[in-house]
């Protein structure tokens, strides 16, 4: 890429919606599809896209984000070839405050961004999954001399009402209405069912990025967001434009997800295990990237002639145990153990945990470093998971987080 550019990873949210999964871990940092982190798609693209230099905004939470970076992708850029990323804490260079909204994060790391005198900046959250050339989008936004270019993902309407910004687009892909998270989405035209959904993804021209975040910082009723503030502003006044995101190589609809909720994270590791899922973590072509531990190959056990260790339509990461266990359609994060007589089904486990003999779970997430019982049951009985301090959702799932005691 021939241009200088930056990428700027928003990496500070709470993640209330999937707590109890980021009561002690930033959400990008929650672990996804057995031996990722959400960061590791976000991080890939980049990488894949040809993006060397990327400034990953951190808030809440963070020491465990952090750890993983260090681990494992360091090793990925070279710093005396102009090579990082880097994770940056609020600084409180221009504010004594946390961040107030995306724009006003982007704001107050304004320093470090000018730094690197950046052509364009590219505007990333950290908590989506997807696999996305960005270098395809940088490529649409020179050619069109665009100001501002967003990536567009067609919805449902109902998916998209409260939760994402919708804009409208007309038939040069200029974006001319854009409403943050409206009750009532403006669907595209002739379908009342589809909206073109923000992914949260921005490439802008870097002068005009650092004149609209000076403008805004001025307003003092304003949220400093992209979303509720400096788009539906630009919009009337410079050249912005939508980028669709299509999968070029199938000719369909492209894969993202965002897995803000509970059972939205479920769904989406669930569609790993399919026999040909629309995102592919084999694909030689576009790899996703990680930190991996240093375990050995995964082991089935055959405790009795009637208890073989086995594991069908599932993900199971290395150093697990199966040891006279069944698993069936479900994902097992590194050096699992799982014991004679037990049965796991349509579940999340995260790494480290140990589950005891004659247990059965179905449709649970449990967090990393938990010690299961003897003969328990979870993921059968919400009022009984309940009284035990687990969250159940309103579709029934189970989650347990890894500070509870069993």
């Amino acid at each position: 890429m021939k241009e200088r550019v930056l990428a700027v990873i928003l990496a500070g949210g709470k993640g209330e919606r999937l707590e109890p999964l980021t009561r002690e871990r930033a959400k990008p940092a929650v672990p996804f599809g057995g031996g990722y982190r959400i960061i590791d798609f976000t991080l890939s693209n980049c990488f894949n896209s040809g993006i060397r230099k990327i400034l990953l905004l951190t808030q809440y939470k963070a020491i465990s984000l952090d750890r993983h970076i260090a681990m494992g992708w360091s090793r990925f850029f070279c710093r005396e070839f102009g090579e990082f990323v880097d994770v940056v804490p609020p600084q409180q260079r221009i504010v004594e405050s946390w961040y107030q909204g995306t724009a006003d994060a982007v704001y107050q790391n304004i320093y470090s961004i000018e730094k690197e005198q950046p052509d364009y900046v590219v505007i990333l959250a950290g908590d989506h999954v997807y696999k996305m050339n960005y270098e395809k989008m940088i490529d649409f936004h020179r050619t069109i001399n665009a100001d501002l270019t967003i990536s567009a993902f067609p919805m449902a309407t109902e998916k998209a009402k409260r939760q994402l910004g919708v804009m409208e687009i007309d038939e040069n892909r200029r974006i001319v209405g854009f409403e943050e998270k409206p009750e009532i989405p403006k669907p595209v035209p002739g379908r009342s069912d589809i909206c073109f959904a923000s992914m949260g993804i921005y490439v802008f021209n870097a002068k005009f990025l650092f004149e609209e975040l000076c403008r805004d910082a001025t307003h003092p009723c304003s949220r400093h967001d992209f979303g509720s503030n400096i788009i539906p502003r630009v919009i009337r006044t410079n050249r912005v434009f939508a980028f669709p995101f299509f999968d070029t190589a199938c000719q369909q609809q492209a894969y993202w997800r965002d897995v803000g909720t509970l059972d939205a994270y479920y769904e989406a590791n669930m569609d790993l295990i399919g026999i040909a899922p629309q995102l592919n973590l084999y694909d030689e072509n576009w790899a996703i990237y990680t930190y991996h531990p240093n375990s050995p190959p995964p082991k089935f056990v055959t405790t009795a002639p009637e208890r073989c260790g086995s594991a069908i339509d599932s993900l199971i990461c290395s150093g697990c145990i199966i040891s006279g266990a069944t698993i069936r359609h479900s994902l097992l994060g590194d050096r699992v153990r799982v014991e004679s007589g037990s049965t796991i089904e349509d579940s999340i486990l995260f790494p480290q945990i140990s589950v005891g003999r004659n247990v059965h779970i179905r449709r649970a997430v449990i967090d990393k470093r938990i010690t299961i019982p003897d003969g328990l049951k979870i993921g059968f009985d919400p009022t009984l998971d309940r009284s035990r301090g687990f969250r159940v959702t309103e579709s029934g799932l189970t989650v347990i987080p890894k500070t509870i005691g069993m």
